[in-house]
């Protein structure tokens, strides 16, 4: 199998977002955590509980549009039964947003509204923040909300570096918090699905390696996707093979017929991160003790 070096990337702005998001916890009602449909648990920061400080929050699983469906229903359920209200959406097409406003309204924050509306607190507005790792799409779903461009979207991650407020309508507001991983990426094989999906910088990778992986993988679940994307249809399992396979049925050919891998490997990266091999989730739900 095809091995790739230790996956580390933490910006130091990532270590300021964590102290800010401590910092600003005091104002918001609750969180809202935006994961990666494809990668749940790999996007979901193992310290979130803690950093949240035991305000109720709930899960987006967004770029649902790129995951498998089977496995998105089954992540769904596996949130709900933590007592986690979860959605599924695609933030570019506006898919599952209609039910966020009627989730917070009946499940995340039922009860502190039922509350103010008792106190007399009726025109207050909540206050979610609006937390989740680089590049999983907070910005598209703020500005979805919002109707209209009010935070920064980019397809490369660590682009919004500072907190802002956004006013969705009279009754909700969104602490926008920039996308953060974590200090020490232990679980590499978490950190590898992250890079696939393109969370943490190519720069910092060897692209050929994790290309070469991310075809190990499919090869092993979806084969089907190979077959009709690149005419793959082999019993060969090791990627170094694979990579040179889709090169040269892409004819990404050097002096003296060489295949240039390192293109075939770009050209793999991007068919996935951008759903041309199909929909694709490269993690299920664990199982329960």
């Amino acid at each position: 199998m095809t091995q790739i070096g230790t996956i580390q990337w933490f910006p130091g702005h990532m270590t300021k977002t964590r102290r800010m998001i401590a910092a600003n916890l005091p104002m918001v009602d609750g969180a809202v955590a935006i994961l990666d449909a494809r990668v749940p648990l790999s996007s979901c920061n193992p310290e979130l509980t803690g950093l949240l400080g035991g305000k109720p929050w709930m899960v987006l699983l967004n770029k649902a549009d790129m995951a498998d469906q089977a496995m998105t229903a089954q992540w769904i359920r596996y949130y709900r039964d933590k007592g986690i209200p979860a959605l599924a959406t695609d933030c570019l097409s506006g898919r599952g947003i209609r039910q966020f406003v009627p989730t917070v309204q009946e499940q995340l924050l039922r009860e502190l509204i039922e509350k103010r509306r008792k106190a007399g607190m009726v025109g207050r507005p909540v206050r979610l923040m609006i937390v989740g790792i680089p590049n999983v799409g907070k910005s598209s779903f703020i500005n979805r909300m919002a109707g209209a461009k009010r935070a920064k979207v980019e397809d490369r991650p660590g682009v919004t570096r500072t907190k802002q407020w956004v006013r969705v309508d009279a009754q909700t507001e969104f602490l926008d918090m920039p996308g953060v991983l974590w200090p020490k990426l232990d679980d590499q094989e978490a950190a590898l699905r992250l890079a696939f999906t393109g969370a943490i910088r190519d720069q910092v990778l060897d692209v050929e390696a994790l290309a070469m992986l991310l075809l190990e993988f499919l090869h092993a679940q979806y084969p089907q996707s190979l077959a009709e994307r690149y005419k793959l249809e082999t019993q060969e399992t090791e990627g170094n093979v694979l990579l040179e396979m889709v090169g040269r049925r892409r004819g990404m050919l050097l002096h003296g017929g060489v295949v240039d891998t390192e293109r075939a490997a770009i050209t793999v990266l991007d068919d996935f991160r951008g759903a041309r091999l199909g929909r694709i989730t490269l993690e299920s739900p664990p199982e329960e003790e």
